[in-house]
């Protein structure tokens, strides 16, 4: 093998596809870079490699409202010409990522790692190391639990790097690089609002031996 793990991984952030086949590019072409790349690209696969400085401006905004009508999701998806806007196979896709932010859960926080803020991130762990002591663990043990959970808390957090909820075997990103390279322009998520009805309210306690008594004029 003439690749590393570290090869696979810079492959994988720079096509966004998935793992086997940024193995395969690699192997068949003795760990080179470029030159995988240049074989995804042969294969109509890693398109979306080479848009990535391109801006995306156009695009749709979608209200997704799911049955029921306790979780509702706003998401803007942007492309780089309206008539791609306009295409069934784009808007059938913007529509399935806004599904997969109705049913996250936890609910995810940012678009990508880069928005993840610091208070974020030292919040979590005051969380995460609070919730070890609890266990009675020993210190050095809980800074390594503490370390784990900061290691996943991305794929919980950002949209991008979670499992699509219709492919798991893909993030959304991966899913994301797949539609760029299959629609022919760039294509991003641009921000998102998720609404779940109640959240945030106190629920309303009613005390009945109270309101009984009030309505007998005790």
């Amino acid at each position: 093998m003439a690749y590393t793990a570290q090869d696979v991984k810079e492959l994988r952030e720079k096509t966004g596809l998935g793992m086997m086949d940024c193995k395969k590019a690699l192997e068949e072409n003795d760990g080179n870079m470029e030159q995988a790349i240049d074989w995804l690209r042969k294969k109509g696969m890693a398109n979306a490699a080479k848009k990535s400085d391109r801006i995306a401006t156009e695009g749709i905004v979608e209200a997704y409202i799911h049955p029921g009508g306790r979780v509702g999701v706003l998401l803007e998806v942007n492309s780089e010409t309206d008539f791609v806007a306009r295409n069934e196979a784009f808007q059938r896709m913007v529509k399935e990522i806004a599904m997969h932010i109705a049913a996250a859960d936890p609910v995810p926080h940012f678009v990508t790692k880069e928005e993840v803020t610091a208070d974020f991130i030292e919040k979590e762990k005051e969380i995460a190391r609070a919730q070890a002591l609890a266990t009675g663990k020993p210190a050095a043990i809980v800074e390594k639990i503490v370390e784990g959970k900061m290691n996943s808390i991305y794929k919980d957090v950002c949209l991008l790097e979670q499992p699509f909820i219709m492919n798991p075997d893909v993030t959304v990103a991966q899913h994301l690089a797949t539609k760029t390279a299959e629609i022919g322009e760039k294509l991003s998520i641009r921000r998102f609002t998720k609404y779940v009805l109640g959240e945030g309210l106190e629920k309303r306690k009613d005390d009945f031996a109270a309101e009984v008594a009030a309505q007998a004029g005790l």
